[in-house]
């Protein structure tokens, strides 16, 4: 079955008479006939539920999808981004632990690890997408215990060499955990290319419509933790919070991790999404191929448009020829990126802020990846606090603007691009 039908149909297969729509179940608790019943679902002993600060049945319905779609064996939503990515880290490491991580990933990801995560033991190194693989070898620890990265950073929009740091990993005894929020499993599967875990903000282009946040977990189900038991004790000894599970040996590579995760980490930290907003990120889901195609043509449009125009400066798009990242965008992603494109003005931030104010279908908004083009002036904004020294420094010149293309027509956005910049 195709991604596209997958978008449609998988999760969630009604049976004679009940609703065409996943159900939303609206409800903290769940009955039981007797004590005993309840029981296996404490001891892990049956599937089920009773408590939906773990688990509901409308998330893991929408999570069925976006395991579907990813090719992956098991799934779990959380409450956003955010709570995706710490879960999928924490959920293998804990204080005195190490991860290698690229430097090329979202600003809130980067500080989770580098501030938040840090304050709980464990220790990050991170080192450039394009660092060499003796350079990557070298940031490894005995205390290793996995490597994250980004198919397509946000917003940097560098692209990960998935294949060659899955070789490097697994090479160390750990996995590679990829976030693939802008490529969505439309135009890239990191598992096809040695990924073994993937993360995703469903707020972006999944739901696609500034509606609701969330994230989401996928497990490949191919790691072998076992043959690693050393290093993963979490997932290859008893846990006595569940009566002396061994979650890799009861639920096997396809199932341990995700157990784990909702067992432990969603049990004690909650960071669950409701169901009204799982069955409003499903509505989004239906559409994500025909959006993607159109948020990924208009991208390409946008920027081929920006590389001629007097005023750009310089443009940035993986999909654009000429790109520092334009072959492996074509390697990992040959049906398209994304929808981001960043670009430098000529005349420097004044210029920028000048652009910014005569634009008119764009909305100016810190958030990317959706229905509606938006955009974004950093030094005025996010970092206005800092200097245009600063902002340099920082990775962020003071006449860059990040465009996250819509899906409105292609030639209306250009005009009023066009219209911005005849007018600096």
């Amino acid at each position: 079955m195709e991604n596209a039908t997958k978008c449609i149909h998988a999760g969630y297969s009604p049976k004679n008479g009940e609703s065409r729509m996943i159900p939303i179940i609206q409800s903290t608790t769940f009955k039981y006939d007797t004590s005993e019943d309840m029981g296996k679902l404490f001891d892990l002993e049956a599937s089920g539920y009773f408590y939906t600060r773990l688990q509901n049945p409308t998330n893991d319905m929408v999570a069925g999808k976006i395991c579907a779609l990813e090719g992956g064996s098991a799934a779990m939503l959380t409450s956003s981004g955010q709570a995706a990515n710490f879960f999928a880290v924490f959920n293998i490491a804990q204080n005195g632990d190490h991860i290698v991580a690229s430097s090329s990933i979202y600003g809130g990801t980067f500080n989770l690890f580098n501030v938040t995560m840090r304050k709980m033991g464990v220790d990050f190194t991170f080192i450039s997408p394009d660092s060499t693989d003796e350079e990557i070898q070298a940031a490894f620890k005995p205390n290793t215990k996995a490597v994250f990265g980004e198919t397509i950073a946000n917003p940097a929009l560098t692209v990960f060499d998935i294949e060659r740091w899955a070789r490097i990993a697994h090479k160390n005894g750990v996995p590679l955990i990829v976030d693939n929020t802008f490529a969505t499993p439309i135009n890239c599967r990191p598992f096809e290319w040695g990924a073994d875990i993937v993360t995703h903000s469903t707020t972006k282009y999944m739901d696609g419509h500034d509606a609701t946040v969330g994230g989401c977990i996928v497990d490949s189900g191919k790691f072998d933790w076992m043959a690693h038991s050393e290093k993963f004790p979490g997932l290859c000894t008893p846990d006595e919070s569940y009566h002396g599970i061994t979650y890799a040996t009861k639920f096997g590579k396809e199932g341990a991790f995700i157990t784990k995760c909702t067992a432990q980490l969603m049990r004690d930290f909650g960071s669950v999404p409701s169901p009204m907003n799982s069955y409003m990120l499903n509505l989004g889901l239906e559409s994500l191929p025909v959006r993607m195609k159109q948020h990924c043509a208009n991208g390409q449009a946008v920027a081929e448009f920006l590389a001629k125009h007097p005023n750009v400066k310089s443009v940035n798009y993986p999909g654009l020829k000429g790109n520092k990242y334009y072959d492996l965008a074509q390697k990992y992603m040959p049906n398209g990126t994304c929808g981001v494109v960043s670009f430098c003005i000529k005349g420097g931030r004044k210029a920028a802020e000048t652009f910014m104010k005569h634009l008119r279908l764009a909305m100016i908004a810190t958030h990317v990846a959706d229905a509606r083009t938006c955009v974004l002036h950093p030094a005025s904004a996010t970092h206005r606090q800092l200097t245009d020294e600063e902002l340099v420094a920082c990775g962020v010149a003071p006449d860059m603007v990040r465009f996250s293309c819509g899906i409105e027509a292609t030639e209306d956005i250009i005009a009023d691009l066009k219209q911005a910049l005849d007018s600096i």
